[in-house]
């Protein structure tokens, strides 16, 4: 919070001093060396830059302009134009106060609200949900919670893969190999069988690959017999995707698969011709490069041999079938139609980059004044390796089922669960493994940064020490303990006192939860919001050893109860917002 009162006051002196100045350009961020003071700013220097003044005179002369002794004990010019702010410990108390009372946690509801789409997980029907889908279901989720903390307008959308050649095979093979009885043991298991029974006869037998075509045509056509089967697919599928959602806590607003927007697609695709944005090429429609852009900045030009070439997007095949790049152009403009968002972000994988590019750029010239006020966003990441480097699977190379990964997640908590505290019942020993297994792999997933492959390590995930979910849980946990034990003495009216310099350090960064929460929103990367988390259980338990809680005297006593409470909050709502859970209990 003290970042946007320092920023605000800062715009208002710069403004004093250079009137032409841009506001936007005048930031203040936390300081990242606590020596140096505790929030800083750079905007001087480009300001200088631009006016051909020098830096640290400019900055002399917009801090004598500068009313901000409310707040800081000091200001300083350093190096080469910074500005240096130190608070107030009057002024951080009183903050503090405020959140203990419940006025606010450090941050308050955005003034301007967007309507934010996102698009995640997008599992494919008659498929196990597998751990390729773990980044963008966890990642997806905790964006939406973020945002939505942050007082915007959330629309969640699972875009499922229901719709696709591929249901000319599942068609095939559930009218002629389908097992009854396994379907009823495990649906998802036999749908996947007898995908890949029909996937391999098309390979080695005449004409089977004709009849799982001819289903195709029959579904696509309206056959009801097909029509039925294909939607027992999807209910049998949406039974397997809200078993696994429902570990992982996650919700969706709606679920409009690929089926939903095929009804538009020959109309889209003729309007695009019309427009004169597409183009017949040898029997397909394909939208080709205008020459607007450089070739370099262009995604519908590729470089081979050193020279650029043509990368046109295609939206309709020479057999007149459409495709994954039909579907999504139909989609973004339902959803700007219907919705009416700011921003809409796409939360795949990094292989997906060229494919969003062609269909952001190919949107925006097909409907200019729809695409004018939205920004499309893909929010990409990297892929999950096993510790031999390689993509992670089984042993014997298969992909691993989510819904597994989460058995293994939770009976390996269970052990170390089991191990530590052999005095509760199984029961709760069961819970608090869901707890710890199920954050541990989310927050395995959301630490790095989400554009870097990480190295999954079930050694690693589940420590009780070092940046992971349980060491966070468990710094909750005995936060809230001592709340607990504290009784009376954590009164909401309690007066905050910063007598050394740990209590200093844990109050400091407890300001800054509303300046993570933001950064992770606007920047969409959850480790921003995951580091903010780890450094504030570390100064908590620093604090906690220097600084004795319940056997201090009053009014220490209160004021020490009353930062437990805090923190206990922040961990538990910033965890909140990645999607993982904590317990009383560990």
């Amino acid at each position: 919070m003290f970042h946007i009162l320092l920023e605000t006051r800062l715009k208002a002196a710069v403004h004093l001093v250079m009137p032409d100045a841009d506001p936007a350009s005048v930031q203040v961020r936390p300081s990242s060396d606590s020596k140096l003071g505790d929030y800083q700013s750079n905007a001087v220097m480009g300001l200088a830059k631009a006016a051909g003044k020098n830096p640290r005179q400019l900055a002399g002369e917009i801090l004598g302009r500068l009313e901000v002794a409310d707040l800081c004990s000091a200001v300083e010019v350093a190096g080469p134009g910074f500005l240096n702010f130190r608070l107030a410990e009057a002024a951080m108390a009183a903050v503090l106060e405020e959140a203990n009372r419940g006025q606010h946690l450090f941050f308050e509801p955005v003034t301007d609200p967007k309507t934010v789409v996102i698009d995640f997980s997008s599992p494919n029907v008659a498929k196990p949900m597998h751990v390729g889908h773990i980044r963008s279901t966890v990642l997806g989720d905790a964006l939406a919670r973020t945002l939505r903390l942050l007082g915007h307008r959330v629309i969640t959308d699972n875009h499922i893969g229901d719709w696709g050649t591929q249901f000319g095979m599942l068609l095939l093979g559930w009218k002629t190999r389908l097992d009854r009885a396994a379907l009823e043991r495990d649906s998802i298991g036999e749908l996947e069988r007898i995908y890949k029974e029909i996937n391999r006869a098309c390979e080695l037998e005449a004409g089977v690959r004709d009849q799982a075509k001819a289903e195709l045509v029959l579904l696509q056509g309206g056959d009801e017999r097909n029509l039925g089967i294909w939607k027992e697919m999807i209910r049998l599928s949406q039974i397997q995707f809200d078993a696994v959602y429902g570990r992982l806590g996650v919700r969706f607003d709606h679920t409009l698969g690929e089926s939903f927007y095929n009804p538009w697609l020959g109309g889209l695709v003729k309007d695009l011709v019309l427009e004169g944005v597409a183009r017949e090429s040898d029997g397909a429609i394909a939208v080709f490069s205008d020459g607007s852009v450089p070739a370099k900045e262009d995604p519908l030009k590729i470089q081979r041999d050193g020279e650029w070439q043509d990368q046109p997007l295609l939206i309709q095949k020479s057999d007149g079938g459409f495709n994954y790049a039909t579907t999504d152009l139909a989609t973004l403009e339902h959803r700007i139609r219907t919705w009416s968002p700011s921003d809409i972000l796409y939360v795949t994988d990094g292989r997906q980059q060229s494919h969003f590019r062609q269909v952001f750029t190919v949107f925006k010239r097909w409907r200019p004044e729809a695409a004018a006020g939205v920004r499309l966003v893909h929010v990409w990441f990297g892929s999950i390796l096993g510790e031999d480097g390689r993509p992670f699977k089984t042993r014997s190379g298969d992909t691993i089922k989510l819904g597994e990964l989460l058995d293994e997640a939770e009976e390996r908590a269970l052990g170390v669960v089991r191990e530590k505290r052999p005095d509760l019942m199984e029961v709760e020993q069961r819970e608090i493994a869901r707890v710890v297994g199920v954050g541990a792999i989310k927050y395995q997933d959301l630490l790095p940064n989400r554009q870097s492959d990480y190295t999954f390590s079930w050694d690693k995930m589940l420590a009780l020490n070092g940046n992971t979910a349980p060491y966070l849980q468990y710094q909750y946990t005995r936060a809230a303990k001592l709340v607990r034990d504290g009784g009376d003495g954590g009164s909401k009216e309690a007066g905050i006192r910063l007598e050394t310099g740990e209590e200093r350090a844990l109050a400091r960064h407890l300001l800054n939860f509303g300046w993570a929460l933001t950064a992770m929103g606007e920047e969409q990367r959850p480790n921003y919001l995951c580091n903010y988390l780890y450094e504030l259980a570390g100064l908590s338990s620093r604090f906690y050893e220097a600084c004795p809680v319940l056997k201090s005297e009053e009014p220490l006593r209160s004021s020490r109860l009353a930062l437990c409470q805090l923190t206990a909050r922040v961990l538990k709502t910033g965890l909140d917002c990645l999607g993982i859970e904590v317990s009383d209990r560990m």
